[in-house]
């Protein structure tokens, strides 16, 4: 009896481990180097370090358009660096909105290491900061995040006031991602959450979910989950290619959606 005790102990230190293992290794795949400037892009910015409500630095951009435009906060996803997203802030951009993206912890040349609860204060820090602007509009913040992203995003939906969401490829949770990838693994173990599909019913303000059906690492039904338990006004928005293709600047038809669920808002 001693024996079992001391094996199933074994091995369930043994799983443990593997499943932090494979979190730590596995989530966030954060890029130190900014590979280009909105600069590049002809738009001129503000290069910004913001504090976080425990104390971290992240560095962030922030393009402007007009005092009375809207302002979109933009959290990427999680591999590489807010320099890698150039092409969607002039995207953004040239719509006329005023468009803030950081870097989260750990990321490009934010300080610290990046935990859940940590980006979740990052997209704060970022919120926040506009809110003490006086060349920003308060009431029309608008909440954009495209994959991992998207969890983050819909976390501040929760904790801010903001004007609209928007979410592209994100999933609904970390645990029903863990069992699409490592189905032999109990996922009861895992410490990060990103549990969006529990926070994504509390969300009263106008949604826009977008996904493509040919996305291969999150899967186009978990885009439909969010979709489907969230309350109304909402919106659903198919687009296509692969999950980083960025279909959604290049395509003329998914631009006049995107575009007309702002003006729906009068948000553009």
């Amino acid at each position: 009896m001693t024996t079992l005790i001391v094996t199933f102990f074994v091995l369930f230190i043994g799983i443990f481990s593997l499943v932090r293992y494979l979190e730590h290794t596995g989530v966030f795949f954060p890029g130190k180097y900014l590979n280009s400037t909105p600069s590049q892009a002809k738009m001129s910015y503000e290069d910004l370090y913001l504090t976080t409500a425990d104390g971290v630095k992240i560095n962030a951009w922030l393009i402007k358009s007009d005092p009375k435009a809207s302002t979109i906060i933009f959290a990427h996803g999680n591999a590489g660096t807010m320099g890698d997203r150039v092409m969607r802030l002039r995207f953004l951009h040239d719509l006329g909105l005023n468009v803030l993206i950081f870097d989260y912890r750990g990321y490009g040349r934010s300080q610290g290491n990046s935990t859940e609860k940590g980006v979740y204060l990052d997209a704060q820090a970022a919120y926040d900061y506009l809110q003490n602007r006086s060349d920003i509009d308060h009431d029309r913040i608008i909440a954009y995040g495209a994959s991992l992203g998207g969890v983050v995003m819909i976390d501040l939906a929760t904790q801010r006031r903001v004007a609209a969401l928007i979410v592209e490829s994100s999933l609904t949770s970390a645990k029903d991602m863990a069992q699409r990838i490592y189905p032999f693994l109990p996922s009861f173990l895992m410490s990060i959450r990103f549990d969006s599909i529990s926070k994504i019913y509390k969300i009263i303000i106008p949604k826009l979910f977008m996904h493509s059906p040919q996305d291969h690492i999150v899967p186009f039904g978990m885009g439909r989950k969010l979709y489907e338990m969230a309350v109304d006004p909402k919106e659903f928005l198919v687009i296509h290619g692969g999950h980083n293709d960025g279909a959604l600047i290049s395509d003329p038809q998914l631009k006049e959606s995107f575009r007309n669920f702002l003006q729906k808002y009068s948000l553009l």
